[in-house]
């Protein structure tokens, strides 16, 4: 399947609105497919990947959810207004990237699992403290949750709570125009509850998606 192409410039992508992200995380799992995250800062080279491995998280009644033991510090992201970054540290290692979901007070949100490069691949490189040595070795900036954060600097400090809605941030979402086509749900991967829930979104056949297996 051949690879997506970079959009050429910013005025190309288009930024989500609120109103997107303002619905059952099922549906924005779905919908993110093929949209572009973006990272722009001044002085600095731009990144843009495209979308295309995600997991929906249920909010309160999902077992797999941090929203599961109710809104603390840590997690009230998620139960705030939709479109923003949620951002935590795993494993003592890497920082996993969630957009919160749902209407303002309604836990729920999507995580990030694999990115397609774009633009600003050797910046990506770097941040990743990898060389390539071909395009063979491209999903290794991004095929994975704490591959893809490293990639695109994502840390809790930086864009923990970060408005994914709004150029004006440093990491924003977009729409470039491209649609997703060959869309396939498996359950979730990584976890140890309700991980047969069919609850992770991909595209099918893309090589930048991380841990493959059949979809039920």
């Amino acid at each position: 399947m051949p690879q997506s192409q970079p959009p050429t410039n910013r005025s190309q992508i288009h930024s989500l609105g609120r109103e997107f992200f303002a619905r059952d995380p099922r549906r924005v799992a779905r919908a993110l497919l093929g949209k572009v995250l973006v990272r722009e800062e001044t002085g600095s080279a731009r990144l843009t990947a495209r979308v295309v491995e995600v997991e929906a998280y249920l909010g309160e009644e999902d077992p797999a959810a941090h929203a599961a033991s109710g809104r603390t510090a840590r997690n009230s992201v998620i139960f705030g207004p939709p479109g923003h970054a949620y951002v935590y540290f795993i494993y003592g290692n890497h920082y996993c990237l969630n957009v919160s979901c749902e209407r303002e007070g309604k836990a729920g949100c999507v995580l990030f699992r694999a990115l397609e490069p774009l633009s600003g691949i050797e910046e990506m490189a770097r941040a990743r403290g990898i060389e390539l040595s071909g395009p063979q070795n491209l999903p290794k900036l991004t095929s994975g949750p704490g591959r893809l954060s490293e990639a695109f600097g994502i840390t809790r400090t930086r864009d923990n709570d970060c408005d994914l809605t709004s150029p004006a941030s440093s990491l924003w979402l977009g729409d470039d125009g491209y649609r997703a086509r060959g869309i396939a749900v498996t359950p979730r991967i990584g976890i140890t509850k309700a991980m047969n829930h069919p609850l992770r979104y991909i595209l099918e056949r893309n090589r930048f998606v991380s841990g493959k297996i059949k979809p039920k």
